[in-house]
């Protein structure tokens, strides 16, 4: 059975530090492939700011284009709104029932892991794979049997400071990949 982790975010836009997780995902566990999950609404952070879904859905698919074991899901652009991971989680496997999936997450969210919708049952059927994040302390959640802990490096790029970039006409080379700066320029996203 394919095992593919599942890499939720607004990705508004996505940029360098998400991709060097993916991959890390893709290349050092026992993923087949890292799927790029674009969320039209997170339930916990506010919607303004946020560029379109197809439009970050898009840059999403320019970063990843050259890496197989990189793809961009837009399952979520056609559920209800805000959309929970754990129904999302449902979805996929009703469609793609010979995968297994696993949901990657930062450190830090592990620590408001438990008041995310049905917290228990995506941590018993799926499980996550959890990146260190900076400045963040252990949990206890992080031994539980269903929780792999994956050695990255410890990345701090905002998609914040990003779009402030991009605001104040400033570079975002190396920041994202070209591909995105290119589309950002192009369809003037952020300004």
């Amino acid at each position: 059975m394919q095992k593919i982790g599942l890499f939720f975010g607004s990705f508004n836009p996505i940029h360098t530090g998400h991709l060097i997780i993916a991959n890390i995902m893709a290349e050092n566990t026992d993923l087949a492939k890292v799927w790029f999950v674009v969320s039209p609404q997170n339930p916990f952070k506010p919607s303004q700011n946020l560029l379109h879904e197809f439009d970050r859905f898009d840059m999403v698919k320019a970063a990843i284009a050259s890496n197989y074991k990189l793809e961009a899901s837009d399952v979520e652009l056609r559920m209800p709104k805000p959309s929970y991971t754990i129904d999302t989680l449902t979805v996929l496997k009703e469609r793609h029932p010979e995968k297994e999936f696993v949901v990657i997450i930062g450190q830090d969210n592990l620590q408001n892991f438990e008041k995310w919708k049905n917290h228990d049952q995506i941590l018993e059927h799926f499980g996550l794979y959890v990146y260190p994040r900076p400045g963040v302390t252990e949990t206890p959640l992080m031994r539980h049997r269903h929780v792999r802990m994956v050695p990255a490096p410890l990345l701090d790029i905002s998609a914040t400071f990003i779009r402030q970039c991009v605001q104040e006409r400033k570079s975002i080379k190396y920041l994202v990949p070209e591909s995105v700066e290119e589309l950002i320029r192009l369809r003037n996203f952020y300004v």
